[in-house]
């Protein structure tokens, strides 16, 4: 398969396929010479839908010329027998790991499509939804109220990366995350603004490189002062000066993902049930 020829991917589950796509996108990330092109198939809970996706398959085997790949997380074995009617490579979640842990744990697993379905009444879920709810409260500095019950504070110039990754945190780990912008008026100063001192110890901090800096305003705000490299190497070495002095740990977000970037905070700021 030379770089210029496509395969196609089918991401398919009997619920709302994340966990298939989260898998998948793994996996592909590790050949990135090869192209791929992306079908969602989500609740395929029944044989009529599972010999539709089989149609798909097919059509799409002919098309490109290659035998797809098909990266499953479905438990009905009807619904997986059914689909495996279809020529191509199979990656398949639960046959390579219920299997493993059923033996393991000694106990067999429920088999159940949709077992997802009930996370919504789970402790979990609610405190993932409460830190939505504070991190989009308390974006951008907007507020001030109720800071103490803060997991971490995130600060940095506008456009560093905040906003993004606070919402990472309270999504995906139940992590209250603030974020407060670093602006000209704290370089002046050169202090913290005074919201944040009694917070110190909650603060993060997420640096960026002035070219890509001013690439993002210049999206934003374009041919602006704002945007301009001149005025983003001042900001940026100001914030970086501020927070070394201040003790602050911080990160250069550039060339990091928001998933690294929140691994990297949770592991230095231990957030107890978080579990790093």
């Amino acid at each position: 398969m030379s770089s210029t020829q496509r395969r196609t991917v089918f991401f398919i589950s009997d619920g709302t396929g994340i966990t298939a796509e989260a898998l998948g996108h793994s996996l592909l990330a590790q050949f990135p010479d090869c192209r791929f092109r992306q079908v969602r198939a989500p609740f395929v809970d029944n044989i009529d839908k599972a010999q539709a996706c089989v149609r798909q398959i097919r059509d799409a085997a002919t098309h490109d010329g290659f035998r797809p790949i098909v990266v499953s997380t479905l438990v009905n074995s009807a619904i997986v027998a059914t689909l495996r009617q279809a020529d191509a490579q199979f990656l398949d979640l639960f046959e390579q790991f219920i299997g493993p842990l059923e033996a393991e744990l000694g106990t067999k697993s429920t088999h159940t499509a949709g077992r997802f379905h009930g996370i919504a009444e789970s402790e979990d879920y609610k405190a993932r939804i409460e830190a939505i709810n504070f991190t989009l409260a308390h974006d951008d500095g907007q507020s001030n109220e109720k800071l103490d019950e803060s997991n971490v504070i995130l600060v940095g110039v506008s456009r560093s990366g905040k906003t993004p990754t606070s919402l990472y945190l309270a999504m995906q780990f139940g992590v209250k995350a603030a974020n407060y912008p670093l602006i000209p008026e704290d370089f002046e100063r050169n202090k913290l603004p005074p919201d944040l001192i009694r917070y110190r110890t909650k603060l993060y901090g997420l640096t960026i490189t002035p070219e890509r800096l001013s690439q993002i305003r210049q999206e934003r705000r374009p041919n602006s002062k704002y945007a301009a490299i001149e005025n983003c190497l001042y900001e940026i070495d100001a914030a970086q000066r501020l927070m070394r002095r201040e003790g602050i740990p911080f990160i250069e977000s550039t060339s990091r993902s928001i998933e690294e970037i929140s691994a990297k905070i949770l592991q230095e700021i231990r957030i107890p049930h978080i579990g790093y």
